[in-house]
C-alpha cells in the first residue's frame, strides 16, 4: 500500500496498462519530453519510448484523428486533449466518427480508445479553460464516460477503460491532480459502471462526481455532527454506464435524494438521474429530488466569484438541512 497522488496516480495507471499491452500507445500536446502540462506523463517517454510515447502539433482534430486511426487498426491509443473545454475543437470526432464506427461496420470496426483530459474549475483558469463537460459527453451513443475522484480510482477506472472495447471519455479533474490517497499494490482493475457507497447513511442519498464527492463526504460529516442528519454518499463515478442499482437502492433505504454537481444545471448529469430515479423509484421518494448545481453561466476567472458559483460545503449543508427542515 502506498499514498499517491492523483497525478501520480495518472502516470501509474497508463504506465501499468503500457507494461501490460505492447499495443497501448499514447499521445497528446507535450505529453513526452515535457511530462504534460499538468505533469500527470512525467516519465512515460523515458520508459516506454518515441515510438509509444509521442507529441503532437497543437490539433486537437489531429490528436483524435490519429488515435481513432490507431485504434482501427489494432492499437489501443490513450489520447490526451490538454483542458476537457477543448473537446468542442473535435467533437466532430467525438460526437460522430469513434462513438459510431463499430455500429455502423456492424462490428467490422473497433475503435477501442481512450481519451484523457483535464476537466473542471478551481484552478482560476477562466471560462474556456474551467468547464465541466461531462454532460456534453454523456449524451451521445456509444461513447463511455468516466470521472474519478481519488487517486485508486483514477488507476483502476483508466485501466477499466483501456481494456474497454469501444471509446472511453476519461475526464480527470484539474483541481484534484494534486489531493493523496492510499493506493494498493499490484495491478488495480475497476469495472465500469459501478458507482461506490462512500459513506452509509439512513437519512438522504446524496450523489456526487470528481471534486464534488470529497465536498459532498465533508457536507455528510457536517450534517451529521451539527444537525443529526445522516447521509448516504455516492460516488458516481461512471456516467456512461451508469450503475442504476447502486443509485435506486440507496434511494430506497433513504428516501431522498440530492445531486452534486459542477457542470451547469441546464440539461447536467443529475437530470438525467433524477428524471431515471422518478420513474423507478417515485413511491420511495418522501419529497422531490433536489439539485445542487453550478449556475448557467460562464464561469468567471476571479477567485472569489469562481469559488461563489460552484457547490461548496457550506451551500450544500445548508439546503440539504433546510429541505429536511432540520
Amino acid at each position: 500500500m502506498a499514498e499517491l497522488s492523483y497525478r501520480d496516480a495518472v502516470i501509474r495507471g497508463i504506465s501499468q496498462e503500457m507494461e501490460r499491452d505492447q499495443d497501448v500507445v499514447f499521445l497528446g500536446e507535450d505529453v513526452a519530453k515535457a511530462g504534460g502540462v499538468f505533469k500527470a506523463t512525467v516519465g512515460l517517454y523515458d520508459k516506454f519510448g518515441p515510438l509509444r510515447v509521442r507529441d503532437t502539433p497543437i490539433s486537437e482534430q489531429a490528436i483524435l484523428g490519429a488515435a481513432m486511426g490507431a485504434a482501427m487498426t489494432g492499437l489501443k491509443p490513450i489520447a490526451e486533449i490538454m483542458f476537457s473545454d477543448f473537446i468542442a475543437v473535435c467533437f466532430d470526432y467525438i460526437a460522430n466518427e469513434f462513438p459510431k464506427s463499430r455500429y455502423m461496420t456492424n462490428g467490422q470496426t473497433k475503435c477501442p480508445l481512450v481519451v484523457r483530459t483535464g476537466n473542471g474549475a478551481g484552478s482560476r483558469f477562466g471560462a474556456q479553460h474551467s468547464q465541466s463537460v461531462e454532460n456534453w459527453c454523456m449524451m451521445i451513443p456509444g461513447l463511455k464516460v468516466v470521472a474519478p475522484s481519488s487517486p485508486r480510482d483514477v488507476i483502476g477506472l483508466l485501466a477499466a477503460s483501456v481494456r474497454d472495447p469501444d471509446p472511453v471519455i476519461f475526464l480527470e479533474h484539474k483541481s484534484l491532480y494534486s489531493i493523496k490517497g492510499e493506493v494498493p499494490d499490484g495491478e488495480i482493475v475497476d469495472t465500469l459502471g459501478t458507482a461506490k457507497i462512500l459513506r452509509p447513511g439512513k437519512d438522504a442519498t446524496i450523489l456526487a462526481l470528481a471534486m464534488m464527492v470529497p465536498r459532498a463526504l465533508a457536507s455528510a460529516e457536517k450534517l451529521a455532527t451539527e444537525h443529526g442528519i445522516e447521509c448516504e454518499v455516492i460516488d458516481v463515478r461512471s456516467l456512461v454506464p451508469l450503475d442504476t442499482q447502486t443509485i435506486l437502492g440507496s434511494v430506497a433505504r433513504t428516501n431522498r435524494l440530492f445531486t452534486v454537481e459542477e457542470n451547469p444545471r441546464l440539461c447536467g448529469w443529475g437530470a438525467e438521474i433524477v428524471s431515471i430515479v422518478a420513474d423507478e423509484a417515485f413511491y420511495d421518494l418522501d419529497g422531490p429530488p433536489v439539485r445542487i448545481t453550478t449556475p448557467h453561466c460562464p464561469l468567471p476567472a476571479s477567485d472569489l466569484l469562481e469559488d461563489a458559483m460552484l457547490p461548496n460545503v457550506d451551500r450544500i449543508v445548508d439546503r440539504i438541512r433546510r429541505t429536511m427542515g432540520a
